[in-house]
């Protein structure tokens, strides 16, 4: 089979890294071909020197068996390499021919843009590859997953032989996932070879043809997908045995902690983002939040720990209402959150890991006497949060900028957790962090609902919510499309729910 990507040698490095340590990767024409790792693993950086967004320090990029210089990404479009990244590129008040089209119209006498021309050559792309669209439909108004096919519609506009898609699934319903799928699979078919960067490795399974997994900058492995498991796939990346499934008792359930009535919120644009919710949390129980990003689950969550003004309904926390009351008060009532974003909501980056971890308590005893701080008292409680919550960090009083996504995320759950919470919130709580992280962190979910917490889990990862909820709530477009036991849920039913389905029966039904 002939080779269409060869990348030798490949060094890149930033400042205090080495993000590629002499890298060998080979792809070959016609494969699905899944490059796997932890974050900060190397393959994003690996992928950006192949498309010509970074420049390599040494090493060889051979496309199919010939030598090539990629300076800059439009080298690598002329070679016929297409990417689609994570966060797509799309302009939201354009259509989606203008986006396919953008920087390469067709024009009259090279000066008029023809129009006739550019939705004509977005219909018949579209055609050609099975991913059917609307040429006139504006971007702000398509689903993620159409978005999605737009870019991928972007890339084969310009000839892309060669697809790098960059976690592609991780906004996806299961049905999306699933059509995606179908299209990288028609893509491959009609002569196309694709790159599939990704953490889940159920998909790995399910689409590649080949494995490259990496560590630390290197290539550590490289496998046909038909001789290998998640298993030990997740040992390659992480380099040691990994729980890939959450252990956890079955729960038990005590008095309401969190009560939920006719809940409406609005978002930032003055629209009703969560209209007439309702639901209760227990005790030592993990309540889901199940749904596409962007369906309410922002504003509810703010709702809760009052950083957005409920417009009407009733939220108790032990039976108080937290309507009328700061962020502040609500703390003292037994709220805590991992806010979605660790980055905006969850850490003062300037700041020491030391100071972060105070934040929440500072004012109180023992942190405190009177209005003075006690050093020495924080100086231990930082470090006892830090050994307890395996933050790996030189010191305690590094800025909180210098740590790892994943670290990042251990300085956030230990500050909440150790308030010991009533009421635990945790909003994405493992977005962008790798197996290893997501590993320890589920652990820690599990545990405060042990402990008697009641856990509200909010989570675009269909995955992550089935395997830790013991019961599910969906939400779509602000309404609850419905409840079921955490057990008796299967994928296809919320699914369902998430793309605003109501089907003949239940969810675990919809499965069968």
């Amino acid at each position: 089979m002939t080779t269409a990507v060869e990348m030798l040698g490949i060094r890149k490095v930033f400042p205090g890294v080495v993000a590629n340590d002499n890298v060998n990767l080979s792809v070959e024409e016609g494969e699905i071909h899944a490059l796997i790792g932890e974050n900060g693993a190397g393959k994003s950086t690996l992928m950006n020197v192949l498309f010509g967004l970074h420049h390599p320090e040494a090493g060889v990029i051979k496309i199919r068996g010939k030598e090539v210089h990629i300076r800059k990404n439009a080298d690598a479009i002329a070679l016929g390499i297409g990417m689609v990244h994570q966060k797509f590129k799309l302009v939201p008040s354009f259509t989606v021919a203008e986006n396919i089209t953008l920087g390469s119209e067709p024009r009259h006498r090279g000066i008029f843009l023809d129009r006739k021309a550019v939705h004509d050559n977005v219909m018949e792309i579209s055609r050609r590859f099975g991913l059917q669209i609307s040429p006139d439909a504006r971007i702000q108004d398509l689903p993620v997953g159409v978005q999605q096919r737009v870019e991928i519609l972007k890339a084969l506009y310009r000839q892309a032989d060669i697809l790098i898609l960059d976690e592609p699934t991780a906004v996806l319903t299961p049905k999306e996932t699933r059509d995606l799928f179908g299209v990288i699979r028609s893509l491959v078919a009609n002569g196309k070879t694709v790159i599939f960067i990704t953490h889940k490795l159920r998909e790995v399974m399910e689409i590649s043809d080949r494995v490259t997994a990496m560590r630390d900058g290197k290539v550590v492995g490289v496998t046909k997908t038909t001789e290998t498991n998640p298993t030990q796939l997740a040992r390659m990346m992480v380099g040691r045995d990994v729980l890939l499934r959450v252990t956890k008792t079955e729960a038990q359930p005590k008095d309401v902690v969190l009560q939920i009535r006719d809940l409406h919120v609005f978002d930032d644009r003055n629209l009703k983002a969560v209209q007439g919710v309702s639901f209760d949390v227990r005790a030592g129980e993990i309540l889901g939040i199940a749904g596409v990003e962007g369906n309410g689950q922002r504003e509810l969550v703010e709702a809760i720990v009052g950083l957005r003004p409920a417009w009407n309904g009733e939220i108790q926390v032990k039976a108080q209402n937290l309507t009328t009351l700061n962020i502040r008060q609500r703390r003292e009532v037994g709220v805590s959150c991992v806010p979605e974003d660790r980055y905006v909501r969850g850490v003062a980056l300037p700041a020491s890991i030391e100071d972060n971890l105070i934040v929440n308590n500072y004012f109180k005893p023992p942190i405190a006497q009177g209005p003075l701080l006690k050093p020495d008292v924080i100086a231990r409680h930082a470090q006892e949060l830090i050994e307890t919550f395996d933050v790996r960090t030189p010191s305690k009083d590094v800025p909180a900028y210098a740590l790892s996504g994943g670290n990042l995320q251990k300085v956030v759950l230990a500050r909440e957790l150790s308030a010991q919470p009533d009421l635990f919130i945790a909003a994405q709580p493992t977005r962008g962090l790798d197996i290893g992280s997501i590993e320890f962190v589920h652990r820690r979910i599990v545990e405060a609902r042990d402990r008697g917490a009641a856990v509200l889990l909010v989570s675009a990862e269909l995955e992550e919510i089935m395997s830790l909820s013991d019961r599910i709530v969906v939400l779509y477009e602000g309404k609850i499309m419905g409840a079921i036991e955490g057990a008796r849920a299967t994928e296809e039913g919320l699914g369902l729910w998430m793309a605003g389905i109501t089907s003949e029966g239940s969810p675990e039904a919809a499965g069968h």
